[in-house]
């Protein structure tokens, strides 16, 4: 793969940790002019030097948290004073909001927190990248939303429900802006190993403990029996990015090592093929 986004312009939120870093980076290995957006200016600032050190062109505006409609509308304002346009936009920004989600546990401000987080600020940004894209009559749009939506490794509704809105802002915008030449597509993550599980556990949990943890997940939930890495979401993303995927749109794909896809044939959560011994060779 070589300059699959030459001269594009992409943004990408949640761009400073996980798998957004994973994503910036490979588009910028790929030729893309890449905005970092993230709220961790920090993070921000050291990948967006690193990389330009690098000679990779990368930008980072400043401060841009999702649930802030000011800093979403200045990020958007600063990438269409510097270039005029916007070629790519990648979503990964959200997470969840404290690690207790049963129905004993959860309260109404955190719901609203979380779709906050997860829903109501991604949606914000998605307009403002459609409204552009409409103007120029092309683009591609990746939102990001979670195999737990809908096959839930652990109850916490609000998040999942979040993400659940996530795919559906994915399809019903592939249906309204395909005849302005703009396409929409979904990233459905299954495990994966990044920043997101410092939300879940415990902040005094154990490196061991969390090691089992992703190690027993991916045993029940992973028919490729592995927990998935940034990059293996951020090629996914490099295709929805790119020509490559130019009569695509709408698609909600499961990037889980056959999570979302191969279920077993009693069809509960938490058990797939992994579990049963492999049939001799006849």
């Amino acid at each position: 793969m070589i300059d699959m986004l030459k001269d594009k312009i992409a943004l990408v939120t949640g761009g400073a940790s996980g798998m957004g870093e994973a994503t910036v980076r490979l588009f910028c290995d790929e030729g893309a002019t890449v905005v970092i957006g993230d709220y961790n200016v920090e993070k921000g600032e050291k990948l967006c030097k690193e990389l330009t050190d690098a000679g990779k062109n990368v930008r980072f505006y400043g401060r841009m948290d999702i649930t802030k409609p000011d800093e979403v509308d200045a990020t958007f304002d600063n990438i269409l004073a510097e270039f005029g346009r916007l070629d790519v936009f990648t979503q990964y920004a959200g997470g969840e909001i404290g690690n207790d989600f049963n129905l004993d546990n959860l309260h109404m401000e955190v719901w609203d927190a979380c779709m906050d987080r997860n829903l109501k600020g991604n949606f914000h940004c998605y307009t403002r990248a459609a409204a552009q894209m409409k103007k120029q009559r092309n683009g591609s749009i990746t939102l990001c939303s979670s195999n737990g939506a809908f096959n839930p490794p652990l109850v916490t509704y609000a998040y999942h429900a979040a993400k659940a809105g996530i795919e559906s802002v994915a399809v019903n915008g592939a249906f309204e802006l395909c005849r302005w030449g703009v396409r929409v597509n979904c990233i459905v993550p299954g495990a994966v190993a990044s920043p997101f599980w410092n939300e879940v556990f415990p902040s005094d949990m154990p490196q061991s403990e969390r090691d089992n943890f992703h190690k027993e997940l991916a045993n029940q939930e992973v028919p490729m029996g592995r927990i998935g890495t940034p990059e293996d979401i951020a090629k996914v993303a490099l295709f929805f990015a790119s020509d490559m995927s130019g009569y695509v749109t709408g698609l909600r794909m499961f990037v889980a090592g056959g999570g979302g896809y191969i279920n077993n044939p009693e069809g509960t959560f938490g058990n797939n093929s992994t579990k049963k011994p492999v049939p001799p060779i006849e």
